[in-house]
This record gives C-alpha cells, sequence and structure tokens, in this order.
C-alpha cells in the first residue's frame, strides 16, 4: 500500500483535513473528485475508485463526510480501504461521533493523529488505544519522569498495559450470532449462514495465557464420528493477542 495523500472532505467537497505524506500528487486534484463522483452518480456507474489522468482517488463515505486517498502508484486498494475504515475506527474511538463538526472541533488532534497513523504514505500505529497514551484530548504536563516513550509503543505485547492486577481473576465470555437465511416463494431455503461472535471480558492479573478450544472437528476427525456434525468457521477474524493453535 502507498497512499500520496489523505483528505477528510464535507458532503459539497470542500476540504475539512488534508495530509500529504510523499508530495508526488498536486494537492489541487481533489477538486475533481466531487464532480467525478456526481457524473458517476447520475452514469449510474458509480464505483469506489475514480481517477482522473494518473491520479486515483479512493473514497469512503462516512455520516457527511467523504475519507478519501489519493495515489498515482498502482497501489493495493484493499490495505487503502483497511487503512480508511481503520481511519473512521480511530477517530470514533476519539470524537465518539464521527461528523463534520467533530472534526472541525478537533483539527488539532486530528493532525497529530494523522501523523501517528501513516507515515510517508504508509500505515504506521493504527491501534487507538496506544495512540490515546499519548494523544489525549486534554492538557499534558510535562514532567521529566515521564518524558519516556509509552511501553505500549516498544512492548511486543502493545494491546495490553504493564501492572495490571485484579483481587480476583475472572473472564466472562459472551456469545452473539445472527442467523441470515433467504427463503423463495416456495419456503424453500436458498442460502443460510451463522454471522457470530465471541466476545470476552478479562479480568485477570499479569500476563497469563488463557486457552480456549473453539471447534471440535479435530477431535470428530480423531474418534471417525460423522463429519457432517463438525463445525467449520469461516472467515474469522482474530484480535491480535490470539495465538492459533491446534
Amino acid at each position: 500500500m502507498s497512499a500520496s495523500a489523505i483528505f477528510v472532505l464535507d458532503l459539497k467537497g470542500k476540504v475539512l483535513i488534508c495530509r500529504n505524506y510523499k508530495g508526488d500528487v498536486d494537492m489541487a486534484e481533489i477538486d475533481h473528485f466531487l464532480p467525478l463522483l456526481m457524473q458517476h452518480e447520475e452514469e449510474g456507474l458509480l464505483c469506489p475508485v475514480l481517477s482522473h489522468g494518473s491520479v486515483h482517488f479512493l473514497w469512503i463515505k462516512h455520516s457527511n463526510l467523504y475519507l478519501v486517498a489519493t495515489t498515482n502508484k498502482n497501489s493495493n486498494a484493499s490495505l487503502v480501504y483497511s487503512f480508511l475504515y481503520k481511519l473512521v475506527e480511530v477517530f470514533t474511538e476519539y470524537f465518539k461521533e464521527l461528523e463534520e463538526e467533530s472534526i472541525q472541533d478537533n483539527f488539532v488532534v486530528v493532525y497529530e493523529l494523522l501523523d501517528e497513523l501513516m507515515d510517508f504514505g504508509f500505515p504506521q500505529t493504527t491501534d487507538s488505544k496506544i495512540l490515546q497514551e499519548y494523544i489525549t484530548q486534554e492538557g499534558a504536563k510535562l514532567e521529566v519522569a515521564k518524558s519516556k516513550v509509552p511501553t505500549t509503543v516498544t512492548n511486543a505485547v502493545s494491546w495490553r498495559s504493564e501492572g495490571i492486577k485484579y483481587k480476583k481473576n475472572e473472564v466472562f465470555i459472551d456469545v452473539i450470532e445472527s442467523i441470515n437465511v433467504l427463503v423463495n416463494a416456495n419456503g424453500s431455503v436458498m442460502s443460510s449462514d451463522i454471522v457470530g461472535s465471541i466476545k470476552l471480558k478479562t479480568m485477570l492479573s499479569g500476563m497469563p495465557e488463557l486457552r480456549l478450544g473453539l471447534n471440535d472437528r479435530v477431535l470428530f476427525a480423531l474418534t471417525g464420528r460423522d463429519k457432517g456434525k463438525t463445525v467449520v468457521m469461516e472467515d474469522v477474524k482474530f484480535h491480535q493477542c490470539v495465538r492459533l493453535s491446534l
């Protein structure tokens, strides 16, 4: 992935925030984005990538904002879009609601975040928990004793702070499932799938290792039981703290 610049626009195409990372694309090219978007909408040919000459606009819409990445290279579009959606996630963590007003009211923090999130067009620190340790919306008192890099920036385990202690070690697990079914006029099931998520609330002291079993497919294979009853998980996304093993 390599993005030349990131823009945040309002619905009229006005630039609210912009950050030029590489300097290889004229920043004035963003003026062509909204006319191109409107033209494609009128023609019914709206697509996620718009081009003007050698410049490509990769964009998403959130609330009353457009988040746009520009590039003149053959960049990996899926990674660019992953970064744009990560931007939305981080901004929402900071401002609760991501909209035009919150961008204008917090433009200083937004620029600080853009400097940390990406460097020379490549994503860097995108974990909001880490960013919140040294980019805050409140005043900070500079002390010599605290003038060091947060441990979560350099620590291999960046998602968990050191020195966590609880009186009692506990883990709460919530399994949330929703069923999607498509039925035709005759009542026959055309397609069906289950979308689920497992959320953990952990209150464990220190840096423990918690082992969980999610799938009994291997057990069925070893015991020779019917494979039709096994559980097959697809399109699974794990938190970065998860280490998979059989």
